[in-house]
């Protein structure tokens, strides 16, 4: 992929990705890393040591892969403390000339290496709020807080700038006195290969398909998803796809998921890897997050397929799906809502048609991953020429 850039380097700049797990590079990182490369950068990835199969896909895609000592969930103070300096070491050794940090533990662990190993061109990313912030338990409350003073030092420096994916979750952290206003940019989601993803005519021949796909956490819906199957039983089939992430205490086991699949609620068809072809086989997607979304990937991806959408009228969710023009959104948490969008578009075949092809406009015009990767490079290389 071919992106602007404003100059050549002299030599190439090394960038280095920190991510929590390996599989969220693969799934969300990997194209721009790609990109990147292409556009003449040196590009390494250090992520957890954990899920060894995804890190071999990011080293067989020709970028050295750096295992670290990081926990996506863990809490214990000597283990965390161990993250930063593993950091810190690793900063020393390769010298990064630039640092994307991407999702809470990288932003903060990774800020504070940096400054501790005077790293200066720093690139910020939150993909989403996610349960820390958006959270109504206790815990999540109080630890909230408690990371304020952790973000606010993470942030610092004229050398840092902060990518959020809808412009909610930037105002959050600017009103909350967390990062500068001018030190903050909105690019919006992942992005998304049109031409992987490209729409397929519905099957119509039997009852429509309702799909909700992506990991099991009950913050992403899975329970109303659930109970909406349990609703609409035999005016549709419900279809999940996903995977369990064991150390969340939100996970939604994947044995819970088999027995509603035994019980004859939903269609329970595990982790799929051509997604593509999930959304070809589907006619509606349904993602009833409350989770603190940037811009869910899955409904970027529907869109582009050109499936109507039904979810929440919530940060990120909004961004790419337009009420009553590419799908319907609902106030979380709103069953009868849900249930009442959801039918609508079982009910009415030509409104899908009408939705899929909006969505699928919208994703060519804000969401592609040439747009992503553009955007991003720029400000790579406005950071490395000291532009911000």
């Amino acid at each position: 992929m071919q992106v602007y850039r404003k100059s050549a380097p002299s030599k190439p700049a090394k960038l280095l990705y920190v991510v929590n797990i390996p599989r969220f590079f693969v799934s969300h990182r990997l194209p721009l890393a790609l990109a990147a490369r292409a556009e003449g950068f040196d590009v390494q990835v250090a992520a957890s040591d954990a899920d060894p199969e995804s890190a071999e896909r990011i080293a067989a895609a020709g970028l050295p892969f750096h295992p670290l000592p990081l926990s996506q969930h863990g809490l214990n103070p000597l283990r965390e403390l161990r993250t930063i300096f593993a950091l810190r070491r690793l900063y020393k050794r390769l010298e990064p000339d630039l640092l994307h940090h991407v999702s809470i533990k990288p932003v903060i662990y990774g800020g504070i290496a940096a400054k501790l190993s005077r790293r200066r061109s720093v690139i910020q990313a939150m993909s989403g709020l996610g349960y820390l912030h958006v959270s109504e338990q206790r815990r999540a409350r109080l630890l909230e807080k408690l990371s304020r003073p952790a973000f606010k030092f993470a942030l610092a420096g004229a050398g840092t700038v902060m990518i959020f994916q809808n412009p909610d979750d930037r105002h959050v952290f600017v009103m909350r006195g967390l990062v500068a206003a001018e030190r903050t940019v909105v690019i919006r989601g992942s992005g998304v290969d049109e031409m992987e993803f490209a729409p397929r005519p519905e099957d119509r021949s039997g009852l429509p398909v309702v799909l909700f796909a992506g990991r099991l956490l009950w913050e992403k819906g899975v329970g109303e998803f659930v109970e909406l199957a349990r609703r609409l039983k035999g005016q549709a089939r419900f279809r999940v796809v996903g995977y369990e992430e064991p150390s969340s205490p939100s996970n939604v086991p994947a044995a819970q998921l088999q027995a509603w699949h035994e019980a004859g609620i939903i269609e329970w068809r595990g982790q799929q890897y051509d997604m593509a072809r999930v959304f070809g086989e589907c006619n509606i997607v349904c993602l009833p997050s409350t989770y603190g979304e940037g811009v869910p990937k899955v409904l970027i991806e529907a869109a582009a397929c050109g499936r109507a959408c039904v979810t929440t009228d919530t940060p990120g969710c909004r961004e790419i799906v337009r009420h009553g023009a590419n799908g319907l959104l609902v106030p979380p948490k709103d069953q009868d809502a849900l249930r009442e969008a959801v039918k609508q578009l079982v009910e009415d075949p030509e409104l899908r048609r009408s939705y899929g092809a909006k969505g699928r406009e919208i994703a060519l015009q804000a969401f592609t991953l040439r747009r992503v990767a553009e955007e991003t490079i720029a400000l790579y290389q406005s950071l490395l020429e000291g532009d911000r």
